[in-house]
C-alpha cells in the first residue's frame, strides 16, 4: 500500500488528511517494504529514536529543579537526587541514558561502516547522520558541565580553552563562550541553554534523517538494491517492528543494569566534589564516548594543530562516501576491507583508552601511533582498496543467490527453499 493509494475511512479523517496529509504516512509507519534479510545490527536505529526521546523527556523534567548559577548549580543537582520525588531515577536515566545513546550510535556508524550503509545513493544520509552525531557530541559536552562538579569544571576550562588557539578570532570566541574571562555562572548559563536546546534540533535532524532513507530505502547485509519487492522485501510491520521492539527489550536490560546496579560506573568520582576553581584535578577526562578525540587532541603536540586534527577526525567520517572508492558495498564480499575494518575498530578502542591515560610517556606514543593509522585508514587505505581489492561475487538479489558456478544448482536452490 502505498501513499497515494490509501484513504481515510471516516468523513473526519478524509477532511483532515485533504488537508494535512499525516493520515497518509501510515503507509510509510507500517507498509514500508524493508529488505527481508535485515538482521539485528538493523535495530539501533530504533534504539536510538527510544533514547532521544527518552533523554528529552527526562532532561525536561531535570531543567525543572536545576538552577544554572555557579553558586547553586552543584546544590540543585543534590536536591534532584535526595528531595525531589524519584529525582535519583530521572538524574540516573538521563546521566546513564546519554552512554547507552553513544554506545548504540558506535554500534550504528560501525554496523554503517562494515556494511557500506554509507555508499551511493545514501550519501545524504549518512552526511545528515554524521551532523546528528556532532551534534550529539556537543550536547552531551555542554551537559557534562551541568552538574559543575570538579571534572565538569575543569572539563569546560580545557575545552573551551582550545578555541583560543583560532587565529584572530580565538580569544573572542572563547570569552564569548565564558561570558567573561573566566569559566563560571555565565557560561553555565550558556551550555544549560545550549544542552536544553540541541535535543530538539537532533530530534528534527533525525526526522530528516529517516525521511532521507525512505527515499532510496534500506541497505542490506549483502549490499545490493531490492530488485524483486515481491520477493525481496516485507511489511515494516509487524516483521521489522517486532524485531526493533525485541532488541530495544533486550538492550533495556543492560541500561537497567547500570541505572539500578551501577549508575555511576562510567562517570567519574571527582564530579561528586563541587567545583573549585582552586583546585585542579590530577587527571581531566570527558565522558567515555569523547575520550577517542580527547586523544586524537592531546596526541599532537602543537595546540593549534592537536584542535585540526581534533576536527579534522569528524570531517573525515563526513566525507567517507567520498573515500570510499570501491563499487562493493558489504564487507562480506570484500576480504580485505573486512580485516582494515576490524584494525579501525582496534584503533578506535586503543584511542579511547589512551584518551582515559595520562598524556606522557608510552601512552602518548601509542595515541600519536593510533592516531596516524586513523587518518591512514580513511584517506589512504580505503581509496586504494576501492581500485586495487579484489571482491568476491555477489548474489544477484536478495532472495536468489549467485548459482551459476554449482554443479549441482538445482540442488543448491532446494537446499535455500528447505531454509
Amino acid at each position: 500500500m502505498s501513499d497515494q493509494n490509501y484513504t481515510p475511512k471516516s468523513k473526519l479523517g478524509k477532511w483532515f488528511n485533504d488537508r494535512l496529509p499525516l493520515l497518509t504516512l501510515r503507509a510509510h509507519l507500517t507498509d514500508y517494504p524493508t529488505p527481508k534479510n535485515l538482521n539485528y545490527w538493523w535495530t539501533f536505529g530504533a534504539i536510538l529514536t527510544f533514547f532521544l526521546i527518552a533523554q528529552i523527556i527526562t532532561g525536561i523534567i531535570l531543567a525543572m529543579h536545576y538552577i544554572a548559577h555557579a553558586d547553586l548549580a552543584f546544590e540543585s543537582v543534590e536536591h534532584i537526587m535526595r528531595n525531589v520525588n524519584y529525582g535519583w531515577l530521572i538524574r540516573y536515566f538521563h546521566a546513564n541514558g546519554s552512554s547507552m545513546f553513544f554506545l548504540a550510535v558506535y554500534i550504528h556508524i560501525f554496523r554503517s561502516l562494515y556494511y557500506g550503509s554509507h555508499k551511493s545513493p545514501r550519501e545524504v544520509i549518512w552526511v545528515i547522520g554524521m551532523i546528528i552525531y556532532f551534534l550529539m557530541m556537543c550536547t552531551a559536552f555542554m551537559g557534562y558541565v551541568l552538574p559543575w562538579g570538579q571534572m565538569s569544571f575543569w572539563a569546560a576550562t580545557v575545552i573551551t580553552n582550545l578555541f583560543s588557539a583560532v587565529p584572530l578570532v580565538g580569544e573572542s570566541i572563547t570569552n564569548w563562550l565564558w561570558g567573561g574571562f573566566a569559566v563560571g555562572s555565565p557560561t553555565l548559563t550558556r551550555f544549560y541553554s545550549l544542552h536544553y536546546l540541541f535535543p530538539f534540533l537532533i530530534f528534527g535532524l533525525v526526522i530528516l534523517h529517516i525521511w532521507a532513507l525512505h527515499i532510496p530505502g534500506n541497505n542490506n547485509p549483502i549490499g545490493i538494491d531490492v530488485k524483486q519487492p515481491s520477493k525481496d522485501t516485507v511489511p515494516f510491520h509487524p516483521y521489522i517492528v517486532l524485531k526493533d521492539l525485541f532488541a530495544l527489550l533486550v538492550f533495556l536490560l543492560l541500561f537497567a543494569f547500570f541505572v539500578f546496579y551501577s549508575p555511576n560506573l562510567l562517570g567519574h568520582p571527582d564530579n561528586y566534589i563541587e567545583a573549585n576553581p582552586l583546585v585542579t584535578p590530577n587527571h581531566i577526562v570527558p565522558e567515555w564516548y569523547l575520550l577517542p578525540f580527547y586523544a586524537i587532541l592531546r596526541s599532537i603536540p602543537n595546540k593549534l594543530l592537536g584542535v585540526i586534527a581534533m576536527f579534522a577526525s569528524i570531517f573525515v567520517l563526513v566525507i567517507l562516501p567520498w573515500l570510499d572508492t570501491s563499487k562493493v558495498r558489504s564487507a562480506i564480499f570484500r576480504p580485505l576491507y573486512k580485516q582494515f575494518f576490524w584494525f579501525l575498530v582496534a584503533d578506535v578502542i586503543i584511542l579511547g583508552y589512551m584518551g582515559a591515560m595520562p598524556a606522557e610517556g608510552i601512552y602518548l606514543l601509542v595515541a600519536r601511533v593510533a592516531t596516524g593509522y586513523y587518518f591512514v585508514h580513511f584517506l589512504i587505505i580505503l581509496p586504494i582498496l576501492g581500485y586495487k581489492e579484489k571482491t568476491l561475487d555477489i548474489p544477484l538479489s536478495i532472495t536468489d543467490p549467485i548459482l551459476e558456478n554449482s554443479t549441482n544448482q538445482s540442488l543448491a536452490k532446494e537446499q535455500i527453499n528447505k531454509k
